[in-house]
């Protein structure tokens, strides 16, 4: 090794022991629970060997009943001692990480899964696939979001594409995004591989993997993880991905994977690395960033607006019916009514439908243009 190699590597791995607060030759401590697969242990075990194996820069420790002395093993004959186990070796600093099933999160913390495109092979990060960011569905797609983007800079994405999945709740998500956008915090929206764009994605997009993070609520995200990754196998053995993901919330400070009980050895692996990158990519940091910066920007404000009934004190005046013709897409469903009623206190008459993009409102032709502005000013567009 040259003089100007041995600076480089003295600087780089100065560098990271800043970053993360770990030499790189130290190695990363990663705790693997062996209860609770349909798959039985041996499974998980293998799943352990198999990252020992391919990532030299990974200890694992495992939490259960003894199968091998290849590993250090602290002995539990129940998920619920297993848990308590591993606890106690994170907040001890024995363990960096820990890998697990069916794992209690407590509110507002959500994991965010880590999956493979079919089409292409991209990764991409689907936020969040278990727990529950907020009891509010709209609250909680803004929060997935912030939450994706810091797991999402902890892989080593600088400015990561946010996409969010077409269900409910989606378009006032997008709005509370572009408030944030607006008020100082960058997102970069992603556009749907479908023909009309948009931050709004379809089925296909998942597919295609066409933003690095999709946002989508967390049954959702639990469904799709579970396709993505088993859909090879018939749906009992799921090969693909890494997992459900890492429990992220604000006040949340311990790196918990979590794994699917369907999971095989390929995504116990996988679920292993996934650990020790957001580990080597110091996720807690981010998070911290993340929300400081959203809050910055508005988030609490954002989060505490709530569009529904807002009408609920007026009187509609009784409106002619008319043909309606056009549609106007772009209000989520949630809100649909009390769109279709703000309409009519404002003299246009109006229907709500459902369009093969999702819920739309429909109007006159003559009233189109009326309608819009309308619905813009008053929030729902």
């Amino acid at each position: 090794m040259t003089d100007i190699e041995t600076i480089k590597d003295i600087f780089n791995e100065a560098a990271d022991f800043i970053e993360t607060g770990k030499s790189r030759k130290q190695k990363i401590k990663i705790g693997l629970t062996l209860l609770g697969s349909e798959h039985g242990p041996g499974v998980l075990m293998n799943g352990a060997m198999e990252a020992a194996k391919d990532f030299d820069d990974i200890d694992v420790t495992l939490i259960g009943h003894k199968l091998s002395d290849d590993f250090p093993v602290y002995e539990a004959d129940c998920e619920s001692d297993a848990h308590d186990i591993m606890v106690r070796l994170l907040e001890s600093g024995e363990l960096d990480a820990v890998v697990t099933m069916h794992y209690n999160f407590p509110l507002g913390v959500s994991t965010v899964g880590r999956l493979v495109s079919p089409a292409n092979g991209k990764e991409f990060l689907l936020a969040t696939t278990t727990g529950t960011s907020s009891t509010d569905r709209v609250k909680a797609l803004t929060l997935n979001a912030v939450y994706g983007i810091a797991v999402a800079k902890s892989l080593g994405k600088t400015d990561p594409t946010v996409g969010i999945l077409n269900i409910d709740g989606a378009r006032q998500a997008e709005k509370n995004l572009k408030k944030l956008i607006d008020k100082g915090y960058p997102i970069n929206l992603a556009q749907s591989i479908r023909k009309d764009g948009g931050a709004v994605l379809r089925g296909n997009d998942v597919l295609t993997a066409s933003a690095d993070v999709i946002v989508t609520d967390t049954l959702t995200g639990n469904i799709l993880n579970k396709l993505m990754s088993g859909f090879t196998s018939g749906g009992t053995y799921e090969v693909t991905g890494y997992g459900y993901g890492p429990g992220v919330g604000e006040n949340f400070n311990k790196t918990v994977m979590i794994l699917s009980r369907a999971s095989g050895t390929p995504v116990v692996k996988n679920a292993i690395k996934y650990a020790a990158d957001l580990v080597r990519g110091n996720l807690m940091s981010h998070v911290a960033d993340e929300m400081g910066r959203a809050k910055a920007a508005g988030l609490s404000g954002i989060l505490e607006y709530v569009p529904d009934a807002k009408h609920d004190d007026k009187k509609e005046a009784d409106i002619p019916k008319k043909v309606v013709t056009e549609e106007i897409a772009g209000v989520d469903i949630l809100v649909l009514e009390d769109a279709v009623r703000a309409l009519k206190l404002n003299g246009i008459y109006a229907e709500s439908g459902m369009g093969c993009t999702g819920p739309v409102i429909l109007v006159a032709s003559e009233d189109e243009e009326h309608a819009r502005k309308t619905l813009g000013d008053e929030n729902y567009l």
